[in-house]
């Protein structure tokens, strides 16, 4: 038996991977733990799963406040200077507290939670990357040699202001960088380091203890999931309404699933709700409007969906166009959508069976990739 520690932000995309693997590992007999914000933790974990809280100082408030309108570098420059480098001050002394207690064989450290690539290389643990933002591995930034420069002074005054003198990319461990996605939507990865092993998404293992209105569902029509995930769904209001607007005459052949808060006059083949189970009701539906997160994209793809996308910021643009790359769905500009364009998008993904080939193609080199099992695998020959 092994001990595993996972340490993760408190944003579900970059959790829910770590479910899957953790639950896999469990099986295997060994120990598992996570530190994070118990707040966002509890409700996606096991009911026994063990948890080092974190101290919380409400940062992601600030993702889903003023960072939903920034863009470019602008938009990077807030997610490290007011996200990913106070977060990891946060969470350090939690993340060296459970490294102490649990003594884990592998700290398996999100790659925006830099603390526990910290953590772990001062208390001498063998450490791994779960890479849920992929696109980086691909170097975006590599025509723009300042802007990468800028990202590794942050993580230098991090490592000094820390005391840890170690040249390390705390994104990227040197061991094991565990990247949920494969060459089929990411395109050519023969650059990529040899320690970068592409497991497809890790999707088993996850509990959802949300409720649904399941029976509200007809056999006899399409269903369309909307989704903008947790970060931008308050960036997406007049998103919301050019969605109903698009689709409010499709009610004879079309339900729509949409993610979002309650809005007035939504037609009565519209279902709205905070909360969805995603991963249950994805084989349920026959396409997935998203904002490009690698997560909605990868789960909505391992179902063999298209996608209508509608990059919003971040490496959701870089998704977008792997999408479209990969002949797996329709890429559309989320400030400017109208009716039309969305209405347009989302016949395409539906009526033209090439995009269900595409996204057909996707799912089974996710499947062949081994998803969590893969990632077990890889994380048991770490100690």
């Amino acid at each position: 038996m092994s001990r595993f520690l996972f340490v993760v932000p408190p944003l579900t995309g970059h959790i829910n991977p770590t479910v899957a693997i953790g639950a896999e590992l469990a099986a295997r007999g060994h120990e598992v733990a996570w530190v994070g914000h118990q707040p966002v933790l509890e409700p996606l974990l096991p009911v026994a799963a063990r948890i080092f809280p974190v101290a919380s100082a409400g940062l992601e408030a600030g993702l889903f406040g003023e960072g939903t309108g920034l863009n470019g570098f602008a938009a990077l420059r807030f997610l490290w200077e007011k996200f990913i480098i106070p977060l990891a001050h946060e969470m350090l002394p939690a993340v060296r507290a459970a490294i102490e207690r649990m003594e884990p064989d592998v700290v398996i450290a999100d790659q925006q939670a830099l603390a526990g690539a910290v953590a772990a290389l001062q208390a001498e643990v063998t450490w791994a990357t779960s890479a849920t933002t992929p696109a980086e591995l691909l170097r975006p930034l590599a025509a723009l040699p300042k802007v990468e420069s800028w990202i590794s002074d942050q993580m230098t005054m991090l490592k000094q202001d820390v005391g840890l003198d170690d040249k390390a990319d705390l994104r990227f461990s040197d061991r094991l960088v565990l990247a949920f996605t494969t060459a089929a939507l990411a395109g050519d990865l023969s650059g990529v380091a040899e320690n970068v092993v592409f497991t497809g998404p890790a999707l088993a293992g996850r509990p959802d203890r949300g409720r649904f209105p399941w029976d509200w569902l007809d056999p006899a029509r399409r269903h369309l999931l909307v989704s903008l995930g947790t970060i931008n769904g308050p960036a997406g209001t007049r998103f919301f309404q050019v969605v109903i607007d698009a689709l409010a005459d499709l009610g004879d052949e079309l339900q729509v699933v949409m993610a979002a808060p309650p809005l007035e006059k939504a037609p009565p083949h519209f279902l709205l709700a905070g909360h969805v189970p995603q991963l249950a009701l994805l084989p349920q539906m026959a396409a997935v409007v998203s904002h490009g997160g690698h997560n909605t994209v990868c789960e909505s793809l391992a179902h063999g969906l298209p996608l209508v996308v509608t990059p919003i910021r971040d490496d959701q643009p870089i998704i977008a166009q792997q999408v479209v790359e990969a002949g797996a769905g329709v890429r559309l500009r989320f400030a400017r959508l109208t009716a039309a364009q969305l209405r347009a998008g989302v016949r395409a993904v539906l009526d033209d069976p090439a995009y269900r080939q595409g996204a057909g193609r996707i799912r089974d080199s996710f499947a062949a990739a081994g998803g969590a099992c893969a990632a077990a695998d890889h994380l048991e020959r770490l100690p």
